[in-house]
């Protein structure tokens, strides 16, 4: 192809790899140590990338003070349905975030499940806390999708570690959290459903590839 030319072998099966696990993770993040030479692979080949990927109908988008790479289907497909529950940790996540980040400065935004859970009673969804096989379920997802990293296997305890990457910015944008809390007002007054609730608090994860 036109598009590859000047590209050497090497290049050509290493775009390959990358391109393939862009579409399947949604998020590459400079943070991450294991994702780190493939967020560099596409920012030296981003205009091959994004021509590419715009063929099949994406969007790419870099944020390189985030140290992000996201692609975006602009057709709507390939989006990720999530329950409730896990709209709603999604959700605490990037709030967490925000906290940390306002209150710490670091570089690197650590929280624990306890701090979730705390979070979520918060918020007086439910009366109890959240179980802890969804719990599991729901960070372990995330960290597929390159938006979190667990430091700890144990997730059952309240001091298991979880460090929030920066691409929760992209996952979760502001207007997002906006969306959110008007439609937490008003599930708080029995004002809306939640199948609403879900749509509305899912955030840009819904245009990842299942």
């Amino acid at each position: 192809m036109e598009l590859f030319e000047g590209m050497s072998q090497k290049d050509r099966d290493e775009f390959r790899r990358v391109c393939n696990k862009l579409m399947s993770v949604c998020f590459l993040c400079k943070q991450n140590s294991a994702a780190r030479g493939d967020y560099y692979f596409v920012l030296r080949q981003k205009e091959v990338f994004a021509r590419y990927l715009d063929v099949l109908g994406y969007t790419l988008e870099i944020n390189e003070e985030y140290g992000v790479v996201q692609i975006v289907n602009r057709e709507n497909y390939n989006h990720l349905h999530l329950k409730l529950i896990d709209s709603m940790i999604l959700l605490i996540l990037r709030i967490l975030y925000d906290e940390k980040k306002r209150e710490l400065s670091l570089t690197d935004v650590v929280v624990n499940v306890g701090d979730i859970q705390e979070k979520y009673l918060s918020l007086k969804i439910r009366e109890k806390q959240i179980d802890r096989t969804t719990m599991n379920n729901a960070l372990r997802l995330f960290r597929r999708y390159n938006l979190v990293e667990l430091l700890d296997r144990d997730l059952s305890r309240e001091e298991a570690r979880i460090v929030i990457y920066d691409s929760i910015l992209m996952a979760v944008r502001v207007e997002d959290i906006r969306r959110a809390s008007e439609l937490l007002a008003r599930y708080r007054k029995g004002g809306a459903d939640s199948e609403s609730f879900e749509e509305g608090s899912s955030g840009q994860l819904a245009q990842v590839s299942e």
